[in-house]
């Protein structure tokens, strides 16, 4: 599913053009996110104080999938409350993605994840390893911009 492609709603004081020149393809974030090697995952601890933790992961099929401890602070916070921002590493070429994480339950799908992430990071994940379950994340929306280009870049993608 493509997202819609807007400006995102900043501050007047950032100086976001309200013209649609500049805006990043989606097809460009999501390049981004399938050759990034690390993603940052943000999460919200039941007290409400952020939580933020670099984990392996996959872009498959729309979703960012990634596996991690139940026992993690970020799986005990995705058990209280499924909502979680991701971000890539470079400041220079935003990509940020929030949205909804589920359990990653489908057999056929579970076994593509694996595939990848094998080819990936030379290191297979395990069906049936309950101290790393698998979970992926459905964007719900995201934001893109080059440094190079800012603010004229700023884009946000709305799935």
């Amino acid at each position: 599913m493509e997202p819609r492609v807007e400006r995102p709603r900043f501050d007047p004081g950032y100086g976001v053009p309200a013209s649609e020149e500049g805006l990043l393809p989606w097809e460009w974030a999501e390049a981004q996110l399938v050759a990034a090697r690390n993603y940052w995952v943000c999460t919200t601890r039941p007290d409400r104080r952020p939580h933020a933790s670099p984990v392996w992961g996959i872009w498959l099929e729309g979703r960012l999938c990634f596996s991690c401890s139940p026992r993690s602070a970020k799986g005990r916070n995705l058990a209280q409350n499924p909502s979680a921002a991701v971000h890539l590493e470079s400041g220079d070429d935003v990509v940020i993605v929030e949205g909804t994480t589920t359990m990653l339950v489908d057999e056929a799908r579970f076994a593509r994840f694996a595939d990848a992430y094998a080819a990936k990071y030379e290191w297979r994940i395990e069906r049936g390893n309950e101290d790393m379950p698998a979970f992926e994340l459905a964007p719900r929306v995201g934001f893109a911009w080059r440094e190079q280009e800012f603010p004229r870049s700023a884009t946000r993608y709305v799935f």
